[in-house]
């Protein structure tokens, strides 16, 4: 098998998760706006494709992922032992940020450095966005820009668009029917 392949299978591994709230990850990425650049800090469940947190902010700082992380502990309320991969980015490493990781009783799991496997589908999340959501728009402010990434993620995302790897169900949907199986209490 080839590197690429190599690589390839072990980033599927890694995003292989067997119920919600098992494996999660997470980046930051930027939208351009006429105001400066808005910032995005996304939480993504690895078992349902999920936005399960998220935060924007004009300023790329800690807050902003503990903002999300606090969204996403909130909404699911992840048992002890849940893995959290994220880049080694000064948000993710930050005393802050891994004190909060470890009073939730989550693991870290961080990339090594020029590695970003940890957190590519998170990466590739932000690719999907920036096709179907961002390209070739310019928004006119910042508040313009939070409500068509509120639009996108909690209306369009995480209840209709469909994954082939979620036998083209939502993120929702495919939540949904976890939850609804006899094993979940």
């Amino acid at each position: 098998m080839s590197i690429a392949g190599c690589i390839s299978q072990w980033v599927l591994q890694l995003a292989a998760a067997t119920t919600p709230n098992q494996k999660w990850v997470s980046d930051i990425s930027y939208i351009d706006t006429s105001e400066g650049w808005l910032y995005l800090a996304v939480i993504i469940d690895l078992y349902s494709r999920r936005v399960v947190g998220w935060a924007m902010s004009h300023r790329i700082d800690r807050f902003l992922v503990l903002v999300a992380l606090d969204m996403a502990v909130r909404s699911h309320k992840p048992a002890p032992g849940l893995i959290f991969h994220s880049d080694r980015g000064g948000q993710y490493a930050s005393a802050d940020f891994q004190k909060a990781l470890t009073v939730h009783g989550m693991v870290a799991s961080m990339s090594g450095k020029g590695n970003c496997y940890d957190n590519a589908p998170a990466e590739s999340w932000f690719a999907a966005l920036k096709v179907e959501c961002v390209d070739g728009v310019r928004y006119k402010s910042r508040d313009l820009a939070r409500s068509c990434l509120f639009d996108y993620i909690e209306i369009f995302y995480n209840r209709q668009r469909l994954h082939s790897s979620l036998g083209y169900h939502s993120p929702l949907a495919y939540e949904q029917q976890y939850n609804r199986l006899p094993h979940v209490a």
